[in-house]
């Protein structure tokens, strides 16, 4: 069995009976064991082991089963996980073991989930470039053990692209998904906020809401769109159906550089390849950025809602709060007139692909890209482009429709290609 299927085939073959959840999740376990990336730095193995045993008794019985049953993952360690520690990478929570699930973990088990263990993150999350933290250590990136997985859900990323893992949970504030998704090669979703609730996504202590939401998103990382969809539709609840079912039908802006963030040759010739192919397979494309949108006045808008979202949960409100917020609002209403006229907005998700592990080359670029769809609260996805060392493809949809984000990925892996594993050169995701 190959460990790099994505979730929907594993699911729809535990549903079949075709394979036995017990044993791949002990050879989930095996593969945990054996990697030298640091992904996973949490496991529970004997009630996973059990979950996996009970999943295939209830398809022997001829049970009703979700749409994940049996099927084994892990959870960005960020979020609570009943019986494992939630220790955010911080020496002082080592011991903080979480007696009860996050909403997300919650739901995941509720679909037939086997929650196997948690993945790696930078120390208190608080960096979108790396992870690594005094607790647990560094997370190598599987394509190269040299570069950085990104951060902060780099556990999580790295976890898939080296087949620990058949689907993953992280968190986006700054890139958190979006960058790690790119830098491995794997798909990552940032939902529009307030999609999936947030509830048991903090550090120990008092269960505690959080002063402020926006900009932060939970949501999940893949080996295809398809497992994008599914994560979400499971912890997020139903769906807006996407605008189109044909990749032909879709209208397209796409922006693939620019002066404020230039873009390294490796990137730009990955994306402008990538451009090309969808215009051949009959995607309409129109270049430029939306009316009224500045990109980098976006992104310093945006460096402001982080700072905010951090004041918020102090009880501050920093000067010039409600001209950001302004700024904000007018970001929103650009982008949402501009999203009547096109369907999906394509553009990098970072500068360049993954940096040597002590790398400062342009490190704060790296949310440049980012904040393009964060500050008006949009969905974005990172679809991955190209094998060794891949860039990312950000696909940017209207705010609530983020299944029009997630149909366009999908029917585009048959034109620029999908996940490859590390060492599989280039192509197509293996065992689809």
């Amino acid at each position: 069995m190959t460990p790099f299927r994505t979730a929907t085939d594993v699911a729809a073959r535990l549903r079949r009976g075709e394979l036995s959840a017990r044993e791949l999740t002990e050879e989930l376990f095996a593969r945990i064991d054996a990697s030298p990336v640091n992904a996973v730095i949490a496991t529970c193995r004997d009630a996973a082991l059990e979950a996996a045993a009970e999943a295939d008794r209830a398809v022997a019985r001829g049970d009703g089963v979700g749409p994940l049953h049996g099927v084994p993952m892990t959870v960005k360690d960020a979020f609570a996980v009943r019986g494992l520690p939630t220790t955010w990478g911080e020496p002082a929570f080592a011991d903080c073991v979480a007696d009860e699930d996050a909403a997300v973990v919650a739901r995941l088990r509720a679909a037939g989930a086997v929650i196997v263990g948690k993945s790696n993150v930078h120390h208190l999350l608080a960096d979108f470039g790396r992870t690594e933290n005094p607790l647990h250590g560094r997370t190598l990136n599987p394509r190269d053990h040299t570069r950085t997985p990104g951060g902060s859900s780099g556990g999580a990323a790295a976890a898939l692209a080296d087949g620990l893992t058949y689907l993953e949970y992280g968190s986006d504030l700054a890139g958190s998904i979006r960058i790690p998704a790119a830098h491995c090669g794997v798909h990552g979703l940032k939902p529009t906020p307030g999609t999936v609730p947030l509830r048991g996504f903090q550090p120990p202590g008092p269960p505690a809401t959080l002063a402020r939401e926006f900009p932060s998103a939970a949501g999940p990382l893949a080996r295809s769109a398809a497992d994008l969809r599914l994560a979400l539709r499971v912890t997020g609840g139903p769906l807006r159906p996407a605008r189109h079912s044909r990749l032909a039908d879709f209208r397209v802006g796409v922006v693939l550089d620019d002066p404020a963030c230039p873009v390294t040759g490796e990137v730009g010739a990955a994306l402008s390849d990538a451009v090309d192919a969808l215009a051949r397979a009959g995607v309409r494309v129109r270049e430029g950025w939306p009316p009224d949108v500045d990109p980098a006045a976006q992104a310093e808008a945006f460096g402001f809602q982080v700072e905010l979202f951090f004041t918020g949960q102090e009880g501050r409100e920093p000067a010039g709060t409600a001209e950001q917020e302004r700024r904000r609002a007018a970001s929103a209403v650009a982008w949402g007139r501009y999203l009547t006229g096109v369907d999906v907005f394509l553009c990098p998700t970072v500068f360049t692909t993954a940096l040597p592990h002590d790398s400062r080359d342009r490190y704060d670029d790296q949310v440049f890209w980012i904040a393009q769809a964060s500050l008006p609260g949009l969905p974005a996805l990172s679809a991955p482009l190209g094998g060794t060392r891949p860039a990312g493809l950000q696909v940017v949809g209207p705010a609530h429709e983020d299944d029009t984000a997630i149909t366009f990925a999908e029917l585009a892996e048959d034109v620029i290609g999908g996940f490859v594993p590390p060492g599989a050169g280039s192509g197509r995701v293996l065992d689809r």
